[in-house]
């Protein structure tokens, strides 16, 4: 069966036979069905009419389908079940390679993609390796950590807590004016790119978190090693050949609840690719809360409001934390005003799109 996004080819022939049933062509169980009104609040507590918030294209297309069904089980009530299915699947087939204005022209095929597809299998989409990754925070870090493993025949001393020695944590810290969050003035304390150690040091311990997950370094007896393969890869290419490990660890095995308290199950890992390229686009953070809101309405039932946010502020709070500060930044794709990202005021957010993310990321869409 063709598949149509959140609503597979098998629900849409249990529907054909409620279409026959109201047709006289065949017998229908009576059902009770109880839906919100077009004109009633949205029950995501935003305030907007449902047609106007979370009635979503899905919703309306499947209705559209329905519609098409209809028709065609009424010019041509002999049709078969197998042959309903075949007529079914080419409608499907059909609305699936046509652009949304809700997914910001993209087809659902092509959406099906973005989220589910392998790393670097996407289609109209161009990952590249830079040749230069001294933007990146990441990766010099990362690079800060084999060339210490490997000036000790690929291993060094772990602290007895098992995190970076003080000597790393230092050289990691000083590279801050080197970057170009360096420009803001944040207290080290609260700066997500310095520390006294790994521990309150953000950007480096989730470096040497995902140089794990990516199967670079492992620690064990009291040391950290590189592996041999990666000593091999260092050696030949240097830091540059764990850019695309890297960057798939980060967007689908590390955690990105890991840094914070949020008792939500919303994982925006499914989708960071769709947001990064609505980002690079208009480097607007305001237009990417509402397109991902439009794209995705269901994320927003995920949110109760408490009282002080609704769910529309939540998820733009949510993607301001995980996306934003703890991903695009920490890697050097992106800068935001300290502040900026979580502000309520009227004015307009804006990243500052580097360099970085334009050589990394091309889109063909």
């Amino acid at each position: 069966m063709v598949e149509w996004p959140s609503c597979c080819a098998h629900w849409v022939i249990e529907q054909i036979f409620a279409i026959m049933g109201k047709l006289g062509l065949g017998k229908q169980k009576k059902r009770i069905i109880v839906k919100i009104g077009r004109n009633d609040p949205c029950s995501c507590g935003s305030g907007k009419k449902y047609k106007h918030c979370c009635m979503d294209s899905l919703s309306q297309q499947r209705t559209e389908l329905l519609d098409d069904m209809a028709q065609v089980v009424a010019m041509n009530p002999n049709l078969s079940l197998d042959e309903l299915n075949l007529v079914m699947q080419h409608k499907v087939q059909e609305r699936n390679n046509r652009p949304h204005a809700e997914l910001c022209g993209l087809t659902p095929n092509q959406m099906e993609n973005w989220l589910y597809g392998p790393f670097n299998q996407w289609a109209g989409v161009t990952v590249t390796t830079p040749d230069d990754l001294s933007s990146s925070p990441v990766m010099r870090y990362l690079d800060i950590i084999l060339n210490e493993a490997m000036q000790q025949e690929g291993s060094f001393k772990a602290t007895s807590k098992g995190n970076l020695p003080q000597k790393l944590v230092k050289q990691a810290s000083d590279l801050l004016p080197e970057f170009a969050v360096g420009k803001f003035d944040i207290h080290v304390s609260i700066n997500s790119f310095a520390g006294a150690n790994e521990d309150k040091f953000v950007a480096l311990h989730y470096t040497r978190i995902l140089a794990e997950i990516a199967g670079i370094i492992y620690c064990r007896s009291g040391r950290f090693h590189v592996k041999k393969e990666a000593q091999k890869q260092y050696q030949a290419r240097g830091v540059n050949a764990f850019f695309l490990p890297m960057l798939e660890a980060a967007v689908t095995k590390f955690n990105w609840a890991y840094f914070d308290g949020w008792q939500t199950d919303v994982d925006l890992r499914i989708f960071w690719l769709f947001m990064l390229w609505r980002l690079q686009g208009h480097a607007s953070i305001d237009q990417l809360i509402e397109e991902v809101a439009t794209a995705f309405p269901d994320l927003l039932r995920h949110f109760t409001p408490d009282g002080y946010f609704s769910p529309m502020r939540l998820l733009d709070l949510l993607i301001g934390a995980r996306f934003i500060d703890r991903f695009l930044q920490l890697w050097g794709f992106v800068t935001v005003e300290p502040g900026r990202i979580f502000a309520e005021e009227n004015a307009p957010r804006k990243a500052e799109i580097q360099p970085l993310l334009r050589q990394t990321f091309q889109f063909s869409v």
